[in-house]
């Protein structure tokens, strides 16, 4: 199972996306762990993850959580602005599955 990691400053605002996030996935028959945390809770999840999604207030952190995340073997994308509003859930679902490989798709994974 891929797993998807939002991180935000105090982790709350993540935890609302990641639980609209599951709810598509769910939604889209896709087995997906997606998870919120905070910032500084990022090295509990290094480990376990597959796609790191960051928060847009985290932009100036950025490049350093970018970095952390694929020296783990994760990608990492940058939220925009619009990510914890209408339509931000599925915006940002989208983004990580693109950054999944090989992609998943409904039908399950995509072969290139």
């Amino acid at each position: 199972m891929d797993t998807i990691l939002i991180v935000c400053g105090a982790g709350a605002s993540s935890t609302f996306l990641a639980s609209r996030m599951r709810s598509l996935a769910r939604g889209r028959g896709l087995e997906l762990s997606i998870t919120a945390a905070s910032d500084t809770e990022l090295d509990d999840h290094l480990a376990f993850l597959d796609v790191l999604l960051v928060g847009p207030h985290l932009a100036p952190q950025y490049a350093a959580l970018s970095t952390r995340a694929t020296d783990a073997g994760a990608a990492a994308f940058l939220l925009p602005s619009t990510a914890f509003g209408p339509g931000g859930a599925e915006a940002a679902l989208e983004s990580a599955l693109e950054l999944l490989t090989p992609p998943i798709t409904n039908e399950g994974i995509l072969h290139g």
